[in-house]
């Protein structure tokens, strides 16, 4: 039984299918299965309504917003959502000058009020606390290229949520392998400096 208290959810984003990319990675598909991850956040650039629905062979809950190449006009340019104790925002992050700057997410992130800030567009993986709040950019699903990084690594992150705690795992392709890393961050927890 997955009690409310534990809840996984996929951050995944700038997957550009099919114009930079044929697909997530095979290692990756193997890793998302259906029925263990509750809900998905993702930072937009799917592209194409195939990688929306694969999306929600895994979770039914799946939130999404516009990317700069999304053909689908209807997603918001940015979203909250609330997931156990926090509120989430979510960005695709084009929007955000300088890209990827960390006061401009910080304004984003007290504009939309949120604990927790997921932004993509650098097609580069991050993952920091900042004035308290969490931040975290998923990278690039299938490692497509953009103007700010033409050797993107693929990457996705799950995030366990249990109570206060959010609990990060990074998920990095190199080559043939793949490798984890993992990030917790507390609600309300005193920032180390």
């Amino acid at each position: 039984c997955i009690c409310e208290h534990n809840m996984l959810v996929l951050v995944i984003g700038d997957a550009h299918v099919p114009h930079r990319a044929h697909g997530l990675p095979k290692k990756f598909k193997k890793l998302l299965v259906p029925n263990k991850i509750q809900h998905i956040l993702c930072t937009g650039n799917l592209c194409t309504k195939e990688v929306y629905d694969y999306f929600k062979t895994l979770a039914n809950d799946v939130h999404v917003v516009r990317g700069d190449f999304d053909e689908n006009t209807k997603y918001p340019d940015n979203k909250t959502v609330i997931l156990g104790e926090f509120k989430i925002g979510l960005c695709h992050g084009h929007q955000i000058v300088p890209w990827g700057d960390r006061e401009s997410l910080a304004m984003l992130q007290r504009n939309l009020d949120v604990d927790i800030l997921i932004t993509g567009h650098t097609h580069k993986f991050e993952a920091f606390e900042y004035e308290n709040k969490f931040f975290i950019n998923p990278g690039s699903a299938t490692g497509a290229y953009s103007g700010l990084n033409v050797d993107a690594i693929p990457t996705f992150v799950l995030m366990d949520v249990q109570g206060s705690q959010v609990v990060t795992y990074v998920y990095q392709l190199h080559g043939e392998e793949v490798k984890v890393e993992k990030i917790a961050f507390s609600k309300g927890a005193p920032q180390d400096k």
